[in-house]
């Protein structure tokens, strides 16, 4: 299973990224995803899910509305659409699915909000 983050850069607060997460070895359904962020110093913290079934997706109460997370079965991928970044957005984000409940992360693409 491998999973290959990518689309992080700098922004200026109220600019937009999107993030995919391309992976390999592991189909969409069937399995829960999800993108996690992580700062130095603190624990990595979930922002959005897509579960498993439905899907029915998740936010973290700081980016509702702001973030929207998606599958593109044509490219077995997941991304993060960012809009209205703000500075306390900055961190290195990874991805995650899982397979019976394991979760398999992929590695961090850093994002920075600044001016």
């Amino acid at each position: 299973v491998q999973l290959q983050a990518s689309g992080g850069g700098h922004v200026q607060p109220g600019g937009s990224l999107t993030l995919s997460c391309a992976m390999s070895g592991i189909t969409l359904d069937g399995h829960a995803q999800a993108w996690f962020r992580q700062v130095p110093g603190k624990e990595r913290e979930w922002v959005a899910v897509l579960s498993k079934s439905d899907p029915s997706k998740f936010y973290k109460d700081s980016v509702k509305g702001r973030f929207t997370m998606s599958r593109d079965y044509a490219k077995n991928a997941v991304h993060l659409q960012m809009n209205n970044l703000k500075p306390e957005d900055t961190a290195v984000y990874y991805c995650m699915s899982t397979i019976e409940g394991t979760p398999y992360f992929g590695q961090g693409t850093q994002v920075t909000v600044s001016s």
